[in-house]
């Protein structure tokens, strides 16, 4: 699968969103080495830190699955924004976390698409490496 129908799938995720607060809908669908495809939507509540972004939603779907980051070829994140939207801190750092520093991260609205990586939208994170052994 390539970057556009990875991009294309994301944007079907998108039309599970759950978003009445913000109507702002973001889908993600993050590809495996082997193939599939696991997807994720914004789930919004109305006590709002219980909701849930579209990226982690992918993210977590995948790891609940038994994948971990050496098993991640990419993830597509989309929304219908004017621009393009970038994840929030709570992502990035998850996504630090989660994938490879140089895990291809595929930002896209209707009109355009950028390529970042873990490493570019969270430079000097903190990990598990900075813990106290």
């Amino acid at each position: 699968m390539n970057k556009e129908e990875l991009i294309r799938e994301a944007f079907q995720a998108m039309k599970n969103t759950y978003s009445p607060y913000s109507n702002f809908p973001v889908g993600a669908a993050l590809l495996t080495k082997d193939g599939r495809v696991f997807y994720g939507a914004n789930i919004e509540n109305a006590s709002y830190p219980a909701g849930n972004c579209a990226e982690r939603s992918a993210l977590f779907s995948a790891y609940s699955n038994g994948v971990r980051k050496d098993d991640i070829e990419a993830l597509a994140i989309v929304s219908e924004g004017k621009r393009i939207s970038s994840p929030c801190g709570i992502c990035r750092q998850v996504l630090h976390e989660l994938l490879n520093p140089d895990t291809p991260i595929y930002l896209a609205n209707r009109t355009e698409t950028k390529t970042v990586t873990p490493q570019e939208i969270l430079p000097d994170a903190f990990g598990k490496e900075d813990l106290a052994e």
